[in-house]
């Protein structure tokens, strides 16, 4: 290294080594950059013995992780001891196939689907096997020619319509595991411009529509599924001869898909939750359509699954990251998780997380109905974009969050000198490692996760590490981990106000009346009905006249 090559770097990362020595610092920034200033002798000892002792490695599959910023003390785990006995025998039970969930009375089976020899019975095993060698066969048909669009022509072009664990696996993986199959599209909201949008940009003529609903009556993709139906039909085509059902037996979407002569059906079990179903066929039909190796995204999920089976915690790495959580929110979810992946590919993966942590472990009630409301609050986008985002307020503002780093130690493609002797991907390496190591000094927590690339096998690994993760936590914490009451109550809100939609509506004439006229007539609530009122309106359905008094005096007629 050049004698000052590194002062940009620095500059840019705001590394500050001591904050209590401010003309340090200033001899720092002035003088030539030099490994000794950063790094005295007894300071590298020490952190040097601390970050050894506290590194998890699993060498045979390539990753690591780092609790040195977040460290689980001896007399932290002594006294954790009891809930960490307890969430080993609750996540043995629930892989017995013991009933996981009570709320919803269902076993919870998502650890069987990356090795179908350890579910309970045989069953289940077929009910794993079947569909999978199902999907891969037909996969390979579609992207072989063998099975091809009505017009004769190759599909070239996957539209993947769900909603919440139904779209951000598959999302997270077309993003992150680009893989010459047909090319990826989402409808994963009930926004109309969103949807035409996508619908505009698509070759209808060879594209293949997967719909993802275990009920089949979720709104939001029942709408996708419906406005995509009407699309297709008013260009020419006809949905049902390019369409895939991944659904429950028997559901109404598995009722349509066979009164319509659907292409293909992909059964769904009660017993896999939407937000770990990335390795059912949830995630694997359009992950295999896109070409995706989905034996090795499952193989990578099952290695992990065998190595954080063991009750040892010393070598369990989503027991150690669940204990982590824990100490750093103090089992109430007092931190926020910060989730930084140093990778572009891995952009989608805090949106993922947020699902996968958030829904299962926001919880008012524990399992014996004890008030708690317990949870993580997550959030996060990509390094090193995040340092010329929120990172400031991560080094100076509240503390109140801990940060989860995932590097990724290769980058190929990374050949360009484009300073001195530094290329792009060390820059990126400079920006995590400074980032890491000013949060620290400004007392913030940390953990650093590594793998050595981003692919089908290091995508399973990462996926399996933190569904155990959550499983571990939520036993901790005492909460039940796989039902989604407050989603739940969501929906029933939402058909309140459809109701009140069609009332209000239904109560205009070509007088004008204010909201709360409306809402005497329809015996409802005024602000809803207010709300409800402004929607008819702007949807063309009735005038709007905006007073200076406000919107008590705000009127509405046909």
């Amino acid at each position: 290294m050049k004698v000052g090559t590194f002062a940009s770097l620095k500059s840019a990362t705001d590394v500050r080594i001591s904050r209590r020595c401010p003309a340090a610092d200033a001899r720092r920034r002035t003088q030539p950059f030099s490994l000794a200033s950063l790094c005295p002798l007894r300071y590298n000892a020490r952190a040097m013995k601390e970050y050894a002792q506290q590194l998890l490695r699993y060498p045979e599959m390539g990753i690591s992780l780092d609790f040195s910023k977040l460290p689980l003390t001896d007399a932290f785990l002594s006294e954790m001891k009891p809930l960490i006995d307890r969430a080993y025998s609750d996540i043995a039970a629930l892989e017995g196939g013991a009933i996981a969930n009570p709320d919803e009375n269902r076993m919870v089976g998502h650890y069987w689907l990356r090795n179908s020899a350890i579910a309970p019975t045989a069953e289940l095993r077929a009910k794993i096997d079947g569909p999978l060698d199902d999907l891969k066969d037909f996969a390979a048909r579609v992207l072989g020619g063998e099975l091809k669009a009505p017009s004769g022509e190759k599909y070239t072009t996957c539209l993947v319509i769900g909603i919440g664990g139904s779209a951000l696996g598959p999302e997270l993986v077309a993003d992150a595991l680009p893989a010459g199959g047909l090319t990826m599209r989402f409808l994963d909201n009930t926004d109309p411009d969103g949807m035409y949008r996508v619908l505009d940009e698509l070759p209808l003529a060879t594209t293949l529509a997967v719909v993802i609903s275990k009920s089949g009556g979720t709104p939001e993709t029942r709408n996708g599924m419906v406005c995509a139906q009407a699309y297709f039909e008013s260009k020419g085509f006809c949905f049902a001869k390019q369409a895939v059902a991944v659904t429950g037996v028997g559901s109404k979407l598995d009722k349509v898909a066979v009164s319509e002569g659907w292409v293909k059906r992909f059964p769904m079990e009660d017993w896999v939750g939407g937000r770990t179903s990335e390795t059912s066929v949830v995630g694997l039909v359009p992950a295999a359509l896109q070409g995706v190796d989905v034996d090795a995204l499952l193989k990578g999920a099952a290695d992990m699954d065998a190595r954080t089976r063991v009750a040892d915690t010393a070598k369990n790495a989503s027991m150690k990251l669940a204990l982590a959580w824990y100490a750093a929110g103090e089992g109430k979810g007092k931190k926020d998780m910060v989730v930084l992946p140093y990778k572009d590919s891995l952009v989608l993966f805090s949106k993922y997380l947020q699902q996968l942590i958030m829904e299962s472990l926001g919880k008012e009630l524990d399992l014996d109905g004890k008030l708690v409301n317990q949870g993580i609050a997550v959030y996060g986008n990509k390094g090193s974009t995040d340092q010329h985002a929120y990172v400031q307020q991560l080094r100076d503002g509240l503390n109140n969050f801990f940060v989860t780093f995932i590097e990724v130690r290769r980058a190929p493609k990374d050949q360009v000198k484009v300073e001195d002797s530094f290329t792009a991907g060390d820059y990126l390496q400079g920006f995590l490692r400074g980032t890491r190591k000013a949060l620290a000094e400004s007392g913030r927590k940390s953990i650093t996760i590594s793998i050595p690339t981003v692919n089908a096998y290091t995508l399973g690994m990462l996926i399996a590490l933190f569904e155990r993760a959550v499983s571990f936590y939520a036993s901790l914490i005492h909460i039940n981990a796989y039902h989604q009451p407050g989603v739940q109550a969501g929906k029933l809100a939402a058909n309140v106000f459809l109701k009140l939609l069609a009332a209000a509506e239904g109560a205009l004439t070509t007088t004008p009346a204010t909201a709360t006229e409306v809402a005497a007539k329809v015996q409802a609530d005024e602000e809803d009905t207010y709300h409800a009122l402004v929607h008819i309106a702007e949807s063309g359905k009735a005038k709007w006249v905006l007073s200076e008094e406000g919107p008590c005096s705000d009127t509405f007629s046909l």
